[in-house]
């Protein structure tokens, strides 16, 4: 059975997708620690990232990487946090998100209640700052 993930990627499940190739993709989650809080996810459903082939971890991170300089644009943030945490959804993936301070790290900050149009304004500011890169 496809996971969650699987299914926003196919568009089996709504989503607000920021990148997307034959290997990975990325999607505002809807419980950001900060605002723009991306998951970026392989196409692949493999449960945990240390079982990942080499080389798909490798671009796994460098679109973390570009993920997380528009984030830093789109949010003015002086830092952008990477977390691989993987208890969530049975699916390897990395939250990349806006930090301003060690608390935005902590999971239990979460906002499970953002309201739908700022989920699209923050989607639209990643996808304006993706376009800068």
């Amino acid at each position: 059975m496809p996971t969650v993930f699987t299914k926003i990627i196919n568009g089996d499940l709504p989503g607000r997708i920021v990148w997307s190739d034959e290997r990975v993709a990325a999607f505002l989650t809807i419980a950001p620690l900060t605002p723009g809080h991306t998951l970026v996810v392989p196409r692949a459903e493999v449960d945990e990232w240390t079982d990942l082939e080499p080389d798909l971890l490798g671009h796994l991170m460098t679109v973390s990487h570009t993920i997380g300089a528009a984030l830093k644009r789109a949010f003015d943030a002086p830092r952008v946090g990477l977390i691989v945490a993987g208890f969530e959804v049975p699916h390897a993936h990395v939250h990349v998100f806006p930090a301003h301070d060690m608390a935005d790290f902590d999971f239990a900050r979460a906002d499970a209640n953002v309201p739908s149009e700022d989920l699209d304004a923050h989607h639209q500011r990643i996808l304006a700052a993706l376009d800068r890169s």
